[in-house]
């Protein structure tokens, strides 16, 4: 089946979930750990960071789906650098919050930050929205790589 339907319920089932799994594993310690971390007062509650990641792996999922329907010569090089991301997405939290190395997982959302940026200017060329639903999820990766350098600094 090459329908965009299917790709999109694919993609979007695939984000979800594997975004799911990823909180499930890490949500023991995010109940314990995390909260006895010194954080900045702008620190966001818990509960925000669910909803929000939710949204973006919806948008990631969408975003995919735009990109692997497409029969852009360009299609291959660009879903390699979207799979990189989201690997470097589920590992960090794994570093962060399983395995409890801070800076390794500075360091490592740095690394996240860049490859999401490739993978938006993958997507440009070959789906102007691809790229576009991406743009949220890079500002908030900006965002929780800063939060996490100052619970790096304040640990």
């Amino acid at each position: 089946m090459n329908s965009l339907a299917f790709k999109l319920i694919v993609s979007i089932v695939a984000c979800m979930v594997l975004g799911a799994l990823s909180g499930i594993r890490t949500s023991e310690s995010i109940q314990t750990w995390y909260l006895e971390l010194h954080k900045p007062s702008w620190n966001p509650p818990n509960w925000i960071f669910g909803p929000v990641w939710s949204v973006l792996y919806l948008l990631m999922g969408v975003s995919f789906a735009l990109v692997w329907h497409s029969q852009s010569p360009l299609r291959t090089q660009a879903i390699l650098i979207f799979l990189v991301q989201f690997f470097l997405n589920l590992a960090w939290s794994e570093i962060f919050f399983i395995q409890r190395h801070i800076g390794f997982a500075l360091l490592e959302m740095t690394c996240m930050w860049i490859a999401i940026l490739i993978c938006i200017f993958q997507f440009y060329p070959i789906h102007r929205w691809a790229s576009l639903l991406m743009l949220s999820y890079l500002a908030w990766v900006g965002f929780a790589s800063f939060l996490t350098f100052t619970i790096w600094r304040l640990n």
